[in-house]
C-alpha cells in the first residue's frame, strides 16, 4: 500500500517550483542588506540561517504539540542519520554563502543564473554515478542547453552587472557544487525514507548556523541600525520565505521527483532574480547573456518532457531496475493523466 507520506510527482514538482520562486527573491534581499546593514555575505548567510532556524523550531514545536505520536523528534532525526545532517548543513552553508558573495561581485541576475544553470550539469553527473538515474534524450538536451547557456553567460558577463563578474562566476560555481551535493543527498534520503523532510531541514540549518558563526564573527556580525525597522524586516523575510518555507518544500519535493528534474525546475529562480535585477537594480544584460539565460530556461521544458517520458516508461515495465530515479522502496505513485 502506498505510504500516506508519499507525494505525487506533480505535487513534488510544484513544491520545488514554489521554493525556487521564493529563492529568486533571496539574492535581492541580500543585496539590499549589503547597502542598508553594511554587512558581508557570510554575515548575511548567518542571519538568514539563524532566523530561519528559529522559525523552523517554532513550527516544529507546533507540529509536535498537534501530532505528538507521529511527529519525529529532532534528536531522533539527527541520531538516525547524523552524517546526513552534517553534510546537509555544511552544504547549505557553503552554497548559500558563495551565492551571496557571487551576487555581490557579479550582480543578482548573473549570479543566480550561473549558480542554478551549472547545478543541473553537476547533479546529472552525480545522479548517474551515485543514484543510477538515467537521462533520456530530452534530459540530455536539457543538460546540453544548460552547458551552452552557461558558456554564453561566462563569455558575455561584463562590468555592467557587478564589479568583478568573473570572480562572481567563480563563487557561483562553488555555490552550484554545494547545491548539487545537498540536492543529491536529499534525493537519496527521500528514496530511503530516512527521516522526515521537515525535521531534516531543521537539523541541517542548525548545523549550518554553527558552521557560519565563527566566520561571521570574523567578517563583522552585527548590521548597522540606522534604519532598524527596514533592516530587521529584511532579515526576517530572508529567514522566512526563501529559507524556512522554501527549503521545507524543496526537501519534501525531492522525495517525489528525480534529482536532475528538481535541479532544472529550480531554474525558475533565475527567472525571478532576472526580473528583480532588471526592474529593481537596473542591471543591464547584453544579448549574449540574454541568450544564455534563455537556453538555461529552455532546459526546464526539456527536463519536464524527460520526466513525463520516464514515468510513461516505468508504467510499461516492471521488475528490478525498471524505475530508475524514483523511490525504490514503494510502488510508483498513480497519476490522474
Amino acid at each position: 500500500m502506498q505510504s500516506s507520506s508519499a507525494l505525487p510527482v506533480r505535487q513534488g514538482v510544484l513544491y520545488v517550483a514554489i521554493a525556487a520562486t521564493a529563492w529568486g527573491t533571496g539574492g535581492a534581499v541580500a543585496a539590499e542588506l549589503y547597502d542598508v546593514g553594511g554587512i558581508g555575505p557570510i554575515s548575511v548567510s548567518f542571519w538568514r540561517f539563524l532566523t530561519g532556524l528559529g522559525l523552523l523550531l517554532a513550527a516544529h514545536l507546533v507540529r509536535r504539540s498537534r501530532r505528538p505520536k507521529t511527529a519525529l523528534s529532532l534528536r531522533a532525526t539527527f541520531a538516525a542519520n547524523p552524517r546526513r545532517a552534517l553534510i546537509t548543513g555544511f552544504g547549505l552553508a557553503v552554497y548559500q554563502t558563495a551565492y551571496f558573495a557571487s551576487v555581490q561581485q557579479a550582480g543578482l541576475t548573473v549570479a543566480t543564473v550561473v549558480t542554478l544553470g551549472s547545478g543541473p550539469v553537476l547533479v546529472a553527473v552525480g545522479a548517474r554515478l551515485t543514484l543510477g538515474e538515467r537521462t533520456g534524450v530530452a534530459g540530455t538536451a536539457a543538460v546540453a542547453s544548460g552547458v551552452i547557456g552557461l558558456v554564453l553567460l561566462m563569455g558575455g558577463a561584463d562590468g555592467s552587472t557587478g564589479p568583478a563578474p568573473l570572480l562572481g562566476i567563480g563563487y557561483a560555481l562553488l555555490s552550484a557544487a554545494g547545491y548539487a551535493g545537498v540536492t543529491l543527498l536529499g534525493r537519496f534520503s527521500g528514496r530511503e525514507n530516512s527521516g522526515g523532510a521537515f525535521e531534516s531541514t531543521v537539523t541541517g540549518f542548525a548545523v549550518g548556523t554553527v558552521c557560519l558563526l565563527p566566520m561571521a564573527l570574523l567578517e563583522g556580525l552585527l548590521p548597522d541600525m540606522e534604519r532598524p525597522v527596514w533592516t530587521l524586516g529584511l532579515i526576517l523575510y530572508l529567514g522566512a520565505a526563501p529559507t524556512a518555507l522554501a527549503y521545507t518544500l524543496f526537501f519534501a519535493g525531492l522525495g517525489a521527483v528525480r534529482a536532475t528534474t528538481a535541479s532544472v525546475v529550480a531554474l525558475v529562480e533565475p527567472l525571478t532574480a532576472a526580473v528583480i535585477g532588471i526592474l529593481v537594480f537596473d542591471e543591464r544584460l547584453n544579448s549574449i547573456v540574454l541568450t544564455g539565460t534563455a537556453l538555461l530556461l529552455f532546459a526546464v521544458l526539456f527536463l519536464a518532457a524527460d520526466e513525463g517520458v520516464g514515468r510513461a516508461a516505468s508504467r510499461r515495465t516492471s521488475g528490478p531496475g525498471a524505475d530508475h530515479g524514483r523511490r525504490t522502496s514503494r510502488p510508483a505513485v498513480p497519476t490522474k493523466d
